[in-house]
């Protein structure tokens, strides 16, 4: 009887619960435009099924390869099913490279398959190639190094520092005890010291030491770019020109470290089928919903579509390319007079140093001098939290207005900070800052992006949490909406900056590049 009481009690306390939360959202009083976009956004997602033809069809999206052009054209087929008109824009262009297949196998002093992944834009084997792996030596000048580099033609050479445990610190840290966790964290600082010294005593450094041993005839080249994360590695490119260069994750690389240190002599076989297709035309997607009233004021929903190719550019940038599809699918069905000319602009090579945005600013002169902001949003899956003012003088007059119009479900969990400082860089809003521009990063919640997904094998569609998009398209479209509606273009009044710091400068793009 007492549990079935207290049960019941639960229930309708619960029950109170939900009624009051749904009064609540009852009573918010949101502009009919901002409703109909919330009633979209939460009623009527694409959004999985955008991630999923993006993701899992597409795939990664490196500048200069084919996977690339294919994400601008298929951006531009969704755009204009939308009845939004869209084209490629070319900025520049690009080393052009297909991943194909890696198959890395140990072949003594027992075969085991090896979980590793070529690098972008590592020349291919063409066919297998087998060898003996051999670790760095502890040398003390760069003349003993010169002298062990006779001994590696024909060789693989592991060239990253060894770690002694897979597990992430924090993990360390909750079962060790607590002397030896002390221990732990001494021992990690001198071994990264010491592999420090080592690649100072070689006379050069993790980005001349790949072309040193290639040089010397080693066979190929491999690393591991671990995390600290549990089976997540960084995957960038390769610094060789004519050796495969290879990363192979930190379990499978200890190994090979550890027998190769104590005489065993590992031999390993790889097989990497990529393609070097020569040189391919770079682009943006630019799409477009004129203005009715000021058509040629601007404001600008930007995201970057290219990727690193570990994984699928899932949270970098997926999810951004995703929410400003949708924003911009939504304000087209639910905004049909919108005041300004709304720009969806969907960045190529981001990641080699922000080339695609950069261009749009350098080439369209006219189009940046009447932009009212640019809303861009990239780093991870997780919801807004963080708007600051770019070093805006007035931009807490604005943006607090603009911000007004969202729900309180989507605002309360932003914090603001004005007038903030100019991006320098980091993301494709930095580019439109240094141009005078109101460039305003919608930052998410992390969800572990720097540690876990950021450029990893692990960036794929599961780490998406949809839910958590869905209030970044309700921001993103909010806000554009607002800025558009906005009667005058905002002020572009710039802070005095600290002492020895100047506002970022306009930077031509990379027009050509190779990796």
């Amino acid at each position: 009887m007492k549990l079935n009481m207290k049960m019941t009690l639960a229930a309708l306390l619960l029950s109170s619960q939900v009624v009051v939360a749904q009064q609540s959202n009852a009573t918010e009083k949101l502009d009919p435009i901002v409703q109909s976009i919330v009633n979209e956004t939460n009623n009527n997602s694409q959004l999985e099924n955008l991630a999923f033809e993006l993701l899992d069809v597409i795939g990664p999206r490196l500048v200069g390869t084919p996977e690339m052009e294919q994400a601008n054209d298929w951006t531009i087929d969704k755009f204009k099913s939308w009845g939004i008109d869209a084209k490629k824009q070319q900025f520049g262009e690009w080393a052009s490279w297909q991943r194909g297949i890696t198959q890395v196998e140990m072949t003594s002093p027992r075969v085991k398959s090896l979980e590793s992944m070529q690098l972008a834009w590592s020349p291919a084997t063409k066919k297998a190639i087998e060898a003996e792996v051999v670790v760095l030596p502890n040398v003390n000048n760069p003349a003993e190094f010169t002298n062990w580099l006779k001994s590696i033609k024909g060789k693989i050479v592991l060239m990253s520092q060894y770690q002694r445990t897979g597990r992430p610190d924090y993990q360390v840290k909750e079962f060790a005890l607590p002397e030896n966790y002390e221990a732990y964290k001494k021992q990690k600082e001198q071994d990264t010291e010491a592999f420090r010294t080592l690649v100072k005593n070689t006379g050069f450094d993790n980005a001349t030491l790949p072309e040193a041993l290639e040089k010397a005839g080693a066979a190929g080249i491999a690393i591991s770019n671990w995390t600290g994360i549990m089976g997540a590695n960084r995957i960038f490119g390769a610094k060789t020109k004519n050796i495969p260069m290879i990363d192979i994750a930190l379990e499978d690389y200890g190994m090979l470290y550890r027998l190769a240190k104590n005489g065993k002599a590992p031999k390993v076989k790889i097989n990497t089928q990529s393609k070097s297709l020569g040189t391919a035309k770079s682009f943006n997607t630019i799409a477009t919903i004129p203005g009715k009233e000021k058509p040629n004021e601007y404001v600008i929903l930007s995201a970057h579509l290219d990727s690193w190719d570990g994984a699928q550019g899932a949270t970098d940038n997926g999810t951004g390319t995703i929410t400003m599809m949708e924003a911009a699918r939504i304000l087209k069905k639910y905004y049909p007079n919108n005041k300004r000319t709304i720009i969806i602009g969907l960045w190529g090579s981001e990641e080699q140093g922000l080339n695609g945005s950069r261009g749009f600013v350098y080439d369209n002169p006219e189009i940046i001098k009447n932009t009212q902001a640019v809303f861009n949003q990239d780093n991870g899956t997780g919801r807004v939290v963080n708007i600051q003012g770019q070093g805006f003088v007035d931009s807490y007059d604005y943006l607090t207005r603009w911000m007004a119009a969202l729900p309180k479900k989507v605002s309360k969990n932003i914090e603001t900070s004005f007038p903030g400082m100019p991006g320098g860089g980091g993301s494709d809003h930095a580019s439109f800052v240094a141009a005078g521009i109101p460039g305003i990063s919608l930052s998410s919640n992390s969800w572990g992006y720097g540690g876990y997904t950021w450029h990893t094998n692990r960036d794929t569609y599961d780490k998406i949490m949809f839910d958590e998009v869905r209030n970044n398209v309700i921001a993103a479209a909010v806000m554009a909406y607002m800025a558009s509606e906005d009667p005058e273009l905002v002020s572009r009044k710039k802070r005095v900056l600290p002492d020895g710091q100047k506002w970022p400068e306009v930077k031509e793009p990379k027009r050509k590049g190779t990796n």
